[in-house]
């Protein structure tokens, strides 16, 4: 470009030149001619002055010319020169900050430097190709081109060398140096110039190529999916027909009809398939997510062309305009009749007993809560069958499911059509009875119960006690009714095998009382538990010695509001409410105060058995804290037991039993409480890790009558026995029962016959005499 603008100026420059010569010669001509012509006429005498004086002139006026023609040369040389320099520095900052790559007669081979060819490549060049100037011009661009595009790229750069064609534009990439691509567009032209033949711009695309891959990706990625999926994807109008303006082939397996017959309603409408009871209820639907903004989802149902219904999923949303207006609706739509069957399969499944078949608690509180507020009468009729597990323990599982079944059996052929019978729990059975006329009604259909279960002859050893709740009483919801019921259950007379109860102001009067309880152990349970609670200790008395061997240690509960409350009533409560474990803790403590006192009386080798929860035990830190407790009161290990019911067998075997293990390792005696009425056997009783049974006073207080319940006892010590277990016998009242048990070796007894439970004055003393007693004798 300099070189091109410095011979534009020596032309400029020769032609001046030449027009300054020419008017001097033609002046300096006419001068002389005209000088000498006057010279003859007028100064003849003064030849030699005027000659001077010509000379003078010529050279005066010759030189004012010479130097006006010399300055508006130099001011048009000047003026060129600045308009050189300007443009050529346009140039260069128009080529050097161009946005674009830009590169002059840049060859495709590799450079020597020494070619007459021009070549420039300017800094956004540099920058795309992540290469230097020099680089570039020494590698030469066929070099630095990817493998895949370079032939394309040497085929056109070969036409446009040959005057072909004049320019091309390609995309091809780059390789950089670390061996990744950039895609470029590059535009190549031919400049008519010796030096400056062709020129190259390139644009970076690479953004933009990968923008096109993924939009190809995911092309493919929708082609695949939506051939793949189960069901169709659409594009609708939003109307009441639903007209479809696109829908993919899974339209025909899902609905049994092609997508063309769908597509604005050419054969019938998307509306047409769907259930009438479904239609208005889909359109609102879409209409309150439209005015939100929000994706839908709904589930529905519609009839395909085999006359087939099928449970769908749509799931989709609005498209607006920029104006907010809805011009279409997308989405897809699943078959989800699968799983809609499999719903249905658990729902049955989770409605109903798998032992009886009869719908369980579950449907029982659905119908109840959905029948709350009718004007027909209802009632439930909960039959809670008592000592359950005695059967369980004397014939085995299978027997008692079997009489479970047999029972279920039974009790369904007095079910009508207003009268359903349910199974809320295995040892529970409801009727729900509607449209009664009164009260005698629902006593004569508990009588009707009792005369038909009382024909089966083993339910005379586990009892039932049927507990009445009239709904329109209760005021209460589903679960409520039932607890209830249960509590009236429970109240049934209890030397009653077979009865009834009304739940009615009395029983609301137990359960306002329960809430009384639960408050009084609210604030036992965080402030002095001695304001509350205390205990009495019952001796138990070995049979062998005739001593005092321990004594367990019962809780007493006491509230000046609601004076004593029976443990039967308070500790379940405190179990539900799980303040059991902070009263609990209590508790124990209280027990070992009261070991520390028979230590300082030289009885030291006296037990003290404390019950303990389920929920006690399953706590994390319960080992710890015991163990903390041991060595702040400085309690032998060796003369604490406690005492745990079979029911905390029933759930968490595994966690619990392997607790009651570490327990035993610390010298700890494990009884079990009440054997025989609760989760283990006698089968069973081998895998527990325990040191005694404690046989329930169920079983002992038939004795006397019942020679079944005789062999059941005295298998039971013998089988405890022979692994090694310790028996204890409650609730001995008499001496028939004493020696019935001393005479089948059972180890120690407990019961009114010896002692009730008293306080620890009271039991001191006790100790003092029986066991001083005793040593007398010996």
């Amino acid at each position: 470009m300099k070189q091109k603008h410095t011979c534009v100026y020596k032309n400029q420059a020769k032609r001046k030149s030449f027009r300054i010569a020419l008017i001097y010669f033609i002046l300096g001509c006419l001068w002389i001619i005209v000088s000498d012509m006057l010279s003859r006429f007028m100064f003849s005498d003064s030849l030699i002055l005027f000659n001077i004086l010509k000379g003078l002139t010529y050279v005066t006026v010759t030189a004012l010319i010479i130097y006006q023609l010399i300055c508006s040369a130099m001011k048009d040389f000047i003026n060129t020169e600045m308009k050189l320099k300007e443009n050529g520095m346009l140039y260069r900052t128009i080529f050097e900050q161009s946005p674009i790559g830009i590169s002059i007669a840049h060859s495709s081979e590799p450079s020597s430097g020494e070619e007459d060819t021009y070549q420039d490549i300017n800094p956004m060049f540099c920058k795309i190709t992540g290469r230097t100037k020099e680089e570039i011009i020494r590698l030469g661009w066929a070099h630095i081109t990817h493998p895949d595009d370079l032939q394309l790229d040497l085929d056109q750069f070969k036409k446009l060398q040959a005057g072909e064609i004049s320019s091309y534009a390609i995309e091809k990439r780059y390789v950089k140096p670390d061996g990744s691509s950039v895609w470029v567009y590059l535009i190549s032209a031919s400049l008519n110039n010796e030096k400056y033949k062709h020129i190259g711009l390139v644009q970076d695309i690479t953004e933009r190529k990968i923008m096109e891959r993924n939009l190809q990706e995911s092309e493919r990625s929708k082609a695949v999916l939506l051939s793949n999926l189960p069901g169709m994807a659409y594009r609708c109008n939003y109307d009441r027909e639903w007209t479809m303006q696109f829908v993919s082939q899974g339209c025909f397996e899902l609905t049994g009809y092609t997508a063309e017959s769908l597509l604005y309603n050419k054969n019938l409408s998307f509306n047409d398939l769907i259930l009438p009871e479904y239609r208005d209820i889909l359109w609102c639907k879409w209409q309150e997510i439209l005015e939100k903004g929000l994706p839908f989802q709904h589930e529905y149902e519609i009839i395909t062309a085999s006359g087939q219904k099928k449970w769908i999923l749509e799931l989709g949303q609005g498209i607006y305009d920029d104006n907010g207006t809805v011009i279409a609706l997308e989405g897809i739509i699943i078959d989800i009749s699968d799983r809609k069957e499999n719903e249905s399969k658990l729902q049955r499944i989770s409605e109903i007993d798998s032992l009886t078949g009869l719908y369980n608690r579950r449907y029982l509180e659905n119908i109840l809560s959905a029948t709350m507020i009718t004007g027909v009468k209802k009632a439930i009729l909960l039959l809670n069958l008592k000592k359950i597990n005695s059967i369980r323990l004397l014939y085995g599982y299978n027997f008692s499911e079997n009489l479970i079944k047999t029972l279920a059996d039974t009790l369904s052929a007095l079910c009508f059509d207003h009268i359903r019978l349910f199974q809320v729990s295995f040892e529970r059975f409801v009727f729900y009875y509607e449209g009664y006329q009164n009260q005698e009604e629902l006593k004569r259909f508990c009588s009707t119960i009792i005369e038909t279960i009382s024909k089966i002859q083993l339910l005379h050893i586990v009892g039932c006690g049927i507990g009445v709740l009239e709904m329109e009483q209760s005021g209460c919801d589903a679960d409520c009714i039932i607890k209830h019921a249960t509590i009236a259950s429970e109240l049934v007379e209890p030397n009653t095998m077979f009865g009834y109860q009304f739940f009615n102001a009395d029983t609301d009067a137990s359960v306002k009382r329960d809430s009384f309880i639960r408050e009084a152990l609210l604030n036992a349970a965080h402030h002095d538990i001695n304001d509350y609670i205390f205990l009495h200790y019952q001796p138990i008395l070995n049979l062998k010695t005739n001593t005092i061997q321990g004594f367990e240690a019962l809780a007493r509960f006491y509230d000046e509001n609601i004076g004593d409350v029976s443990p039967n009533e308070f500790i379940p409560l405190a179990e539900e409410t799980q303040l059991i474990v902070p009263i609990g803790k209590k508790i124990i403590g209280i027990a070992f105060s009261f070991m520390k006192e028979l230590y300082t009386r030289g009885f030291e080798n006296i037990h003290i058995y404390i019950n303990v929860s389920a929920i006690q035990v399953l706590k994390e830190d319960f080992i710890d804290d015991i163990a903390d407790m041991l060595s702040q009161y400085r309690i032998n290990p060796h003369t604490v037991g406690f005492e745990i019911t079979e029911t905390v067998f029933a759930e968490n075997y595994a966690v619990i039993n392997e607790k009651l293990n570490e327990l035993k390792n610390m010298g700890i005696k494990i009884s079990i409480d009440d054997f025989g009425t609760g989760y283990s056997s006698l089968a069973r009783e081998s895998e527990l890790n325990i040191n005694c049974l404690k046989i329930d006073r169920y079983f002992i207080n038939k004795i006397r009558f019942d020679k079944a319940d005789k062999i059941i006892i005295s298998d039971i010590i013998s089988m405890a026995h022979k692994l090694g277990h310790q028996v204890v016998a409650e609730g001995v009242e008499n001496e028939e029962q004493k020696q019935y048990l001393i005479e089948h070796h059972c180890d120690m007894m407990q019961g009114y016959l010896f002692s009730k439970p008293v306080d620890e004055a009271s039991a001191i003393d006790l100790l003092q005499k029986t066991n001083l007693a005793a040593a007398i004798k010996q």
